[in-house]
């Protein structure tokens, strides 16, 4: 690497990120595997002394999760229903090092298409905020992700942590996970479902996203809108509903697999959402 430096205000990150693009450090757990891959001449710029992006907040309008904010705090904190299908993720991401250590926003920015957080971040309607010396602005998760590995983020912007907006309507959230065992896993097929209800327990409101089933997760309107309206009821949830998905054949499952997977993660997911006492087979 040409320089690595660790800048202790958001002012001066900034500034280095004016002057040229860096490699971004926080949790490391993305970067380390990826030294080979860096060349001599990129500098880093380790965001981890920037104590201004460290605290999780909670207000009645957003949950604010900051750049630094470890899987582990975030399984901890108090965190609305809304949000059990994050809080899910992250207690299934790697082992206890690797939650102590890797940040949310890292998993985002990474961009991988099997990256727990984004199906989690789209299911919440979750928006980014970016920073440069410009200004700052804020992007809908789903405009910040591009595809496999690549996002919106300028390369002097720094992305200083996701907004998750909050409504007065109570809220679930679930996230089911596929892999070839259960932890230290990369996904074969994840679905998040965050729903709100009405006082008479019908959805007003469903959002679903599947990843690990093109080049990037992708949220699935027409199950939206088949559950909105409804008691949470998986015989709602159809083949039809993941046509917007482009699965792949891989070394971990055929297209074809991951597919019949998603159909059944997802009868899952909803019949998850329904109170104990009114849950129906999946």
């Amino acid at each position: 690497m040409a320089s690595y430096l660790r800048p202790t205000a958001l002012s001066e990150a900034l500034a280095e990120l004016a002057r040229r693009p860096c490699v971004l450090l926080a949790g490391g757990t993305d970067f380390y595997p990826a030294r080979g891959r860096l060349t001599r001449d990129e500098d880093v710029l380790d965001i981890t002394a920037l104590a201004e992006l460290r605290a999780i907040r909670i207000t009645p309008e957003e949950i604010w999760i900051p750049a630094l904010a470890t899987w582990r705090e975030i399984a901890e904190a108090p965190l609305p229903p809304a949000c059990a299908g994050l809080q899910q993720a992250a207690r299934a991401i790697g082992g206890e090092p690797v939650q102590n250590a890797a940040t949310l926003i890292g998993n985002l920015c990474n961009a991988s298409p099997a990256a727990d957080g984004v199906p989690n971040g789209l299911a919440l309607d979750a928006a980014v905020e970016l920073a440069s010396q410009a200004g700052r602005r804020r992007l809908a998760l789903a405009d910040f992700i591009l595809g496999n590995r690549r996002t919106a983020r300028a390369p002097d912007e720094l992305v200083l942590g996701l907004s998750i907006p909050l409504s007065p309507l109570p809220a679930r959230g679930v996230f089911e996970k596929l892999g070839a065992r259960a932890y230290l896993v990369i996904s074969i097929v994840m679905v998040a479902v965050v729903a709100r209800f009405l006082p008479d327990g019908r959805i007003a409101e469903a959002r679903a996203a599947v990843g690990a089933c093109g080049d990037r997760a992708r949220r699935l309107p027409a199950l939206e809108a088949a559950l909105a309206g409804n008691r949470p009821d998986p015989a709602l949830v159809a083949s039809t509903h993941l046509a917007v998905l482009d699965p792949i054949d891989d070394v971990r499952a055929s297209a074809a697999y991951r597919r019949i997977a998603a159909l059944a993660l997802l009868r899952r997911a909803v019949a998850a959402l329904a109170p104990d006492r009114e849950r129906p087979a999946a």
